[in-house]
Order: structure tokens, then sequence, then C-alpha cells
């Protein structure tokens, strides 16, 4: 399922127990996927565009990931909408302090931008980083999600 957003378009996919990829490039439809949870993701990520949603509460079904990604995608929906954290303490809270650089690696292959909102992962110094690579784009798409939730973007938020 495809939608337009302030963000440009996005992609979505689901299988029978919840959405299993949310994509800023164009992908397939799983030929069984479920109408009834793209519909429900689309109407969510449409009110969160509009700033009357903060988290989001469709079901997921993440079927990607090593046990350290789930971890720190884990620790990304614990991240409170409007607050950031920087990828040291992303690291300090899953209990691996000097695994700073792998939660880099496991924001940029996060199936889920925006629900698991690595948007939130910010640079120690405050400054934007990192988000799907290092693309002008992605880096803009980060700032217009995080000024969404009402994040400074130029230093600490919290």
């Amino acid at each position: 399922m495809k939608m337009n957003t302030i963000v440009g378009n996005l992609w979505f996919d689901a299988d029978e127990k919840g959405v299993t990829k949310v994509s800023f490039t164009p992908i397939e439809e799983s030929e069984n996927a479920n109408q009834e949870i793209l519909h429900l993701a689309k109407e969510q990520f449409s009110e969160y565009f509009a700033e009357k949603r903060e988290a989001f509460t469709v079901p997921l079904s993440i079927q990607t990931g090593t046990a350290f990604q789930q971890d720190v995608w884990q620790a990304l929906i614990a991240i409170p909408y409007g607050e950031s954290r920087s990828y040291k303490e992303i690291a300090q809270a899953i209990g691996n302090p000097k695994s700073v650089r792998a939660i880099g690696q496991a924001n940029r292959v996060n199936p889920l931008p925006i629900i698991v909102p690595c948007h939130r992962v910010i640079g120690q110094n405050g400054q934007l980083t990192g988000y799907m690579g290092k693309k002008e784009e992605a880096l803009q798409i980060k700032k217009i999600l995080l000024e969404l939730e009402g994040v400074k973007v130029n230093h600490k938020n919290h």
C-alpha cells in the first residue's frame, strides 16, 4: 500500500500478524498482505502526520534482524514522542555501551521506520546524523519528523 506524506511517498506491507515493512522507496506488496492492517497503518500514519497521534498501536510483525538489532529496535520504541536520544544512550539502554556504531547499523536496516522511531536517534552533540545512510534528502526527512514532534534539532533535546 502506498501513501503520500509530508516526507514523500511511503510504502507498507503486512502479514496476518501485523505491519512487516515501511519503506521510503517502492516495495511490492505481498500477495497475502493483510489489507485490514494496511488500512489501519495508513490511518495511523495520517493521524501522526496531522499531529493527532503520538504512538502507533497498529500490530507489528518484525521478521528480520539479529537479536542485537531487535534489542535496538525495542529501545527505539521506548523513546517518547517529542524526545531524542544519542547513539550512546541507546547503547547504554540495551546494556552494550561499546556498541555505538552497531546501533547506527541497526537503525539503517530498521524495517519499520517512523513506527520504530530511528529518527529520534541523534549524534552525541545534538546533530542530525545517519538517517538511512548519509544522504542529504534522508537527513531532511529526519529533520522534518523531529520538528513535527516538536524536537529542536541542532542541540541537545532532553
